[in-house]
């Protein structure tokens, strides 16, 4: 599992203390999603996304005590045409494969949109919520 978003957070806290409104978002993966699995396998992809999912939703409750306008949030970008996804690109629908560019605009998207009540969840590339 890499640990660098939780690395962050530790270093972020103190300077996001200010009384505007930041936003600390980490890239997840909708297959972190235990209530969403409904096809198994991918345990090691599954299990570290899990981790990480969980270790944001406790940054975002130690963050709420010391920085109160910060919002924390996953967000899981799509199936994005990079490296990574080309071997498994044969069974997404092409408007459903994103550009890196696509993926980036999406996601700055959601982070605009997102209220300090929405901290500690899980967004897809489309503002939706993504279960636990």
């Amino acid at each position: 599992m890499r640990l660098g978003g939780v690395i962050l957070a530790k270093s972020s806290a103190a300077p996001l203390k200010h009384g505007d409104r930041a936003v600390f978002a980490n890239i997840s993966a909708k297959v972190g999603s235990i209530g969403d699995n409904g096809l198994g396998g991918w345990y090691g992809y599954r299990a570290s996304k899990s981790a990480l999912n969980m270790l944001m939703r406790n940054v975002a409750i130690e963050y709420k005590r010391s920085c109160p306008r910060a919002i924390v949030a996953l967000l899981h970008p799509g199936t994005t045409d990079t490296r990574l996804s080309r071997p498994f690109q044969r069974n997404v629908p092409p408007e459903k494969l994103f550009s890196v560019d696509r993926t980036a605009r999406q996601l700055l998207q959601v982070i605009e949109k997102l209220q300090e009540s929405d901290s500690g969840e899980f967004f897809s590339w489309d503002g939706s919520r993504i279960p636990w």
